[in-house]
C-alpha cells in the first residue's frame, strides 16, 4: 500500500480512484463496511482505492486541547487499511489553513484535482469543509459536476458492547478508558493494542520477581483504565502471553502512572529501548495495596496464573 504524507506526495501520473475519506481511528468494524465497500467497488471499476484521513486529529486544532485519545497511530491504521486490501493512504496535515477550505474547495483540490476520484464512499453522517460545512448531499450534488459519483454506507454496527448503541470510536474510547477490553474488542474486532518504547523504570517488578517491560507510549493514547489485565506483549516479532499493570502501584506509594507488562514465563528477555506493543484482553482485577510483601507477592502470581488461563483460551478458541 502505498503511503502519502500530503498532496505534494500524490504522484503526478495519479489516475481514476475510489476515495473513501475520515479519521477512521481504530478502524472499527463499522469503518470496515465503509472502506471494504471502497475496496470493493475499486477493484469493480478496475481503478485503485484510496484512503484520506487527518493528522493531527481536526478536534485539535479546531479546539485546541480537546484530542480524543488515539486508538490506533497512524502507521497501526495503515497496516489494518492495508489488510482490507487499500491501494493508497494519505494523510493530510490538518492545519488552521486547511480547516479554512469551504466544502466546495475541498473537493476540488483533494478529490478532483489530486485523486482524480471516479467514486467517493462514505457513511451518512460524513461532515466536511469550513465548520463541517459539506454533506454527503453536497458532495453529491457536485459529483455531477466533476464527474464522480457518491455511494452512501449505512456503517451501524450494533452489539452487546454499550448496551446495544451503534459502534463507533467514540464507545471504543469510553469502553477502554472504562477497562472493559471485551466491549472495546467487539467493537475493534480485535483486542485493543498500544505501542510505546520500553524505558527504564523503578525495577521492583525484577526484585520481586517478576520483571515488566515498561513501555513508554505516545501522547494522547487510548489507556485502560487502572487495573491488572491479561493480554499479550510483542517484541522483536514475537507474541508472548503477560500479566499487564496500568496505574501508579499504590503499593509503592508511586506518581507516576505507567504501563508495565509482565512476559509470563520469559527468563533474560532485554527490551530496554525496543519499540513493543501490548493488546489487551480482559481486566483481571483493580488495583491494590497489601498489608505485607507476601500479600503482594500471592496476587501477583494469581495475576499471571488468571492472566496465562484467559490467553491460553484465547488461543485455543482461534486455533
Amino acid at each position: 500500500m502505498q503511503r502519502w504524507r500530503g498532496l505534494e506526495d500524490i504522484p503526478q501520473d495519479w489516475g481514476r480512484s475510489v476515495v473513501t475519506i475520515g479519521s477512521y481511528d481504530g478502524v472499527h468494524r463499522g469503518h470496515q463496511l465503509i472502506i471494504g465497500r471502497a475496496v470493493a467497488k475499486a477493484r469493480a471499476l478496475g481503478v485503485p482505492s484510496v484512503v484520506v484521513t487527518f493528522s493531527p486529529h481536526p478536534s485539535e486544532v479546531v479546539r485546541p486541547g480537546s484530542h480524543p485519545p488515539i486508538l490506533a497511530p497512524y502507521d497501526r491504521r495503515a497496516e489494518l487499511m492495508a489488510g482490507l486490501g487499500v491501494d493508497a493512504l494519505l494523510i493530510l496535515p490538518f492545519t488552521a489553513e486547511f480547516s479554512q477550505l469551504s466544502p466546495a474547495d475541498f473537493i476540488v483540490k483533494v478529490l478532483v484535482d489530486k485523486l482524480h476520484a471516479r467514486a467517493v464512499i462514505e457513511g451518512p453522517n460524513f461532515r466536511f469543509g469550513h465548520r463541517a460545512a459539506g454533506n454527503v448531499d453536497f458532495l453529491r450534488e457536485l459529483g455531477s459536476t466533476y464527474d464522480y459519483e457518491v455511494e452512501v454506507v449505512d456503517l451501524v454496527e450494533r452489539g452487546e458492547a454499550g448496551g446495544g448503541v451503534p459502534f463507533s470510536s467514540t464507545l471504543a474510547r469510553t469502553l477502554v478508558a472504562e477497562g472493559d477490553m471485551e466491549g472495546a474488542a467487539e467493537i475493534l474486532g480485535r483486542p485493543h493494542r498500544i505501542e510505546g518504547v520500553v524505558v527504564r523504570g523503578a525495577q521492583r517488578g525484577r526484585e520481586l520477581g517478576y520483571p515488566t517491560a515498561n513501555v513508554e507510549t505516545a501522547p494522547h493514547t487510548a489507556i485502560p483504565a487502572d487495573g491488572v489485565y491479561a493480554g499479550w506483549l510483542t517484541a522483536d516479532g514475537e507474541r508472548m502471553p503477560a500479566a499487564i499493570s496500568v496505574g501508579t502501584n499504590v503499593q509503592f506509594d508511586a506518581t507516576e502512572r505507567t504501563v508495565e507488562a509482565y512476559a509470563i514465563d520469559r527468563v533474560g528477555l532485554d527490551l530496554y529501548g525496543k519499540q513493543v506493543s501490548v493488546e489487551f484482553l480482559a481486566y483481571v482485577r483493580g488495583m491494590a495495596k497489601f498489608e505485607s510483601l507476601d500479600g503482594l507477592l500471592e496476587a501477583i502470581a494469581d495475576d499471571v496464573k488468571r492472566a496465562r488461563a484467559l490467553t491460553d483460551a484465547f488461543d485455543a478458541a482461534r486455533r
